[in-house]
């Protein structure tokens, strides 16, 4: 990051470069997202090569689409909506996560209506076993809970994000705890029959 351009927001930024066509302007754009939005494409995808891929052409598109900005909501926002959008896009031209998708759809609404799991509860589950059980269900509900509770994005933006009504985030932040402890709970019953039956042998 050039320190030149420390003090400057990214909306001037944007209008420079706009405004002048000149590289560098973008380039300082490009160094203060990379990581993070390389970071967004690895925690959805799960594959380095994937998500270094996936990164570049989403700076590619927003490369394209940098005149479409509005400034109606913030620019890291924009940038996340357009890699969470990309990444499940991508997952879902994969026949194989398409399979895991409509998998881990099932019996959601009865699920979520029987099981309210507080903020609290989800954040206290061991972090190596939380990590496996993320993997496990649907990259849309996974991409949601990290920006919620690792990102610390709030409802609104995350609105904003996932092209969703706050109500139907809320919801999907409902039905994804759910499901999540439910891995949670089966996983440490295995891990308790496992145990038991080691300490018989």
């Amino acid at each position: 990051m050039n320190t030149a351009y420390k003090t400057i927001s990214d909306q001037e930024l944007i209008d420079k470069y706009l405004d002048s066509q000149q590289q560098n302007y973008f380039g300082e754009l490009y160094d203060r997202y990379a990581d993070k939005v390389y970071g967004k494409c690895l925690s959805i995808l799960k594959d380095q090569a994937l998500a270094e891929d996936a990164a570049q052409d989403v700076f590619t598109k927003i490369f394209l689409r940098l005149a479409s900005f509005n400034g109606k909501s913030k620019f890291s926002t924009w940038i996340y909506s357009i890699t969470y959008n990309y990444c499940i896009d991508l997952i879902r031209k994969n026949k194989k996560h398409k399979y895991i998708l409509s998998v881990d759809q099932e019996n959601v609404p009865e699920v979520a209506d029987k099981v309210e799991v507080s903020d609290a509860e989800f954040l206290e589950m061991e972090i190596e076993r939380l990590s496996k059980i993320l993997d496990e269900i649907s990259p849309e509900d996974k991409a949601i809970l990290i920006l919620k509770y690792q990102d610390g994005v709030s409802i609104k933006e995350i609105s904003k994000i996932v092209n969703k009504s706050e109500s139907a985030v809320k919801m999907q932040l409902k039905r994804a705890k759910a499901k999540v402890r439910k891995h949670h709970d089966s996983l440490f019953l295995l891990f308790v029959i496992a145990s038991t039956w080691f300490l018989r042998k």
